[in-house]
């Protein structure tokens, strides 16, 4: 090969490919057994595309390819006992780096809690917000709500969020003000639906440039995947723009991947969901995909190798 053809090719290697060959740490998956005799409470049966078992060994046959070395899983359950059932199912399962519960600060066993969960180092945090129960912003003005979660910064936990409205952002505001050590990760903000009025567009602006300069706060890049008109869209550079807009707030050291699924395949498969990403991944250097696909998540999850290719990432 020609100097000129060899520093061609090394150029186009060192940049375009880089996303694609990258280990990623997906921090976005649920687990669950339909097969157990209690059920879960969800999915529901009607849900033909997710009801269906989602455990590790599934997880792992779809994701080898991709060079997944690693998962965090999030609640999708309310059930208290399900805590334990997903640390259980992890245990064996060497994929699984970690799993964000579902506690309430509110309750008084809630430092218990921790005391017993975290003995397990799979134990990352809790996740809160608007889903099956009490709305974040509706919390604060509990002093024992506000005391649980100073307890469970102080133990260098972290704080999954969802689902992503204006409402949730302030309440994410209003929670590091409270907590300043508090580390919060926002899923599926590239999912939130951007305000249709003036008044709206202001005020997701005002929050995002806030947020942005607080440095403990995380966002996942979830629910990137849009079905308008029920057609789903498969061009990369179609997202690109929303991407930019996250990236320009958050920055390259706060941004990490995560799939969702199997709520995903509601949207499209695991391969197209991590195309989107890995598209734009490969337009930034190999040192930012890096990031967004393995180093922060160790930043943010604090989560801690159990084989050999995680241990490669630290």
């Amino acid at each position: 090969m020609q100097r000129r053809s060899f520093i061609a090719v090394s150029a186009a290697a060192a940049v375009a490919p880089a996303a694609a060959v990258t280990p990623i740490i997906d921090t976005h998956i649920h687990l669950f057994d339909t097969r157990r005799p209690q059920g879960v409470p969800w999915p529901p049966k009607t849900d033909a595309v997710r009801y269906k078992p989602a455990l590790p060994d599934r997880y792992v046959a779809l994701t080898k390819k991709h060079n997944v070395v690693g998962a965090v899983e999030i609640e999708c359950s309310p059930w208290f006992d399900d805590n334990q059932w997903v640390l259980d199912i992890e245990a064996p399962a060497p994929i699984m780096v970690g799993m964000i519960g579902n506690l309430n600060p509110a309750d008084p066993k809630f430092s218990s809690q921790l005391d017993n969960f975290t003995k397990n180092p799979l134990y990352l945090g809790i996740r809160y917000g608007n889903l099956w129960g009490p709305i974040l912003g509706e919390q604060f003005g509990k002093k024992e709500f506000v005391a649980g979660l100073k307890n469970f910064a102080d133990r260098g936990l972290i704080l999954d969020v969802a689902n992503p409205n204006l409402q949730l952002l302030e309440a994410v505001r209003r929670a590091t003000d409270l907590v300043p050590n508090l580390r919060v990760m926002i899923d599926h903000l590239p999912g939130m639906e951007i305000p249709a009025d003036a008044a709206g567009k202001a005020k997701r602006a005002e929050l995002f440039k806030d947020l942005g300069a607080r440095k403990q706060i995380f966002v996942k890049g979830s629910a990137v995947l849009k079905k308008p008109n029920g057609v789903l869209n498969t061009d990369s550079k179609a997202y690109f723009a929303h991407l930019d807009e996250l990236w320009g707030v958050f920055g390259e050291d706060r941004m990490v991947y995560g799939s969702d699924w199997p709520n995903s395949d509601g949207l499209g498969t695991y391969d197209q969901v991590l195309k989107v990403v890995q598209d734009y991944m490969a337009t930034k250097p190999r040192a930012v995909a890096e990031k967004y696909f393995y180093k922060n998540s160790r930043a943010a999850y604090r989560w801690k190798p159990r084989d050999a290719a995680q241990k490669q990432l630290a």
